[in-house]
């Protein structure tokens, strides 16, 4: 069946999210399965689908667990071809898969920041390149989870912003010409959520303090802040997904959209900074 004829349809709407083994995008499966959504669960390692088995049995909803590496063109072919092949539609895509990433340019290569770009911007567009012409004929949505960090630079947080910056000007300059062929482009900015923030880095920390030479104090001041702020002011994973399925379902969903009032404001100082003054004294005390 062709996603054209599909769209037409009375079958439920189909939506495909990366990332789905922990954190958000686990969260945002769940809510959007309960929220009568057949949805495509996708993950680069099928062996890590196991806490996303669990909370869907828990939640009494059933999902269609798939295979998908966002930085292999042909595997995300091969999943966005699948879905059409099995459920002949395909309305929405969730961009949620992403690495995080701690380091600072003298400390690291070039290849290393290149690395992060190939999964948290460029897995982004492989997804949506092979999307589109789908979305397209369902007059569908294409939703990526971004950052705060995709809107204020953060201390040893560079590539990882980059990256995320990169997101936010690529959609923010997509939605108008997506949207003249009738498809619907929003970013969702979490803020501090409660998923492992240690793990997904995939650092030592203490480690990385002892060899960060004369950075040493500036990260040690961050890391302790940051820390920190993950253990006492994160938000959980499900308040996160409530603003991805907001995305997903509401009449006409805004172009962005923060997870929390702390990445409201946060993302707000600095839209309103037009001379950065704000940003820079707000993230100099992190490192101070």
């Amino acid at each position: 069946m062709s996603s054209t004829t599909a769209s037409t349809s009375t079958t439920p709407k189909v939506v495909l999210i990366t990332g789905t083994s922990s954190g958000i995008g686990l969260a945002a499966a769940v809510a959007a399965a309960r929220a009568g959504w057949r949805t495509v669960a996708t993950l680069r390692d099928p062996r890590r689908a196991d806490a996303l088995r669990k909370a869907a049995a828990e939640a009494g909803v059933e999902l269609d667990i798939r295979q998908l590496d966002v930085v292999d063109e042909a595997s995300v072919a091969a999943a966005v071809d699948g879905v059409i092949a099995d459920h002949g539609r395909l309305d929405a895509v969730i961009n949620n898969a992403g690495a995080g990433h701690l380091g600072t340019l003298e400390n690291e290569t070039v290849a290393d920041v290149r690395q992060v770009m190939e999964v948290n911007f460029f897995g982004v567009l492989n997804v949506s390149k092979a999307a589109l012409p789908h979305l397209r004929a369902a007059g569908g949505r294409l939703i990526t989870v971004t950052s705060v960090g995709g809107v204020v630079g953060q201390p040893f947080n560079e590539a990882y912003c980059a990256a995320k910056f990169a997101v936010e000007g690529y959609m923010e300059s997509l939605a108008p010409v997506a949207a003249s062929v009738g498809v619907s482009v929003s970013v969702v900015e979490p803020g501090a959520v409660a998923t492992e923030f240690v793990n997904n880095v995939g650092l030592d920390l203490t480690a990385e303090i002892a060899a960060a030479g004369p950075y040493a104090p500036a990260l040690d001041a961050y890391v302790t802040r940051t820390v920190a702020q993950f253990l006492n002011g994160a938000q959980t994973q499900d308040e996160a997904a409530a603003a991805v399925l907001e995305a997903l379902t509401a009449d006409r969903p805004p172009f962005r959209l923060q997870t929390s009032d702390w990445a409201r404001d946060f993302t707000g100082m600095k839209l309103n900074d037009l001379d950065g003054s704000a940003v820079l004294a707000t993230t100099g005390a992190w490192v101070a």
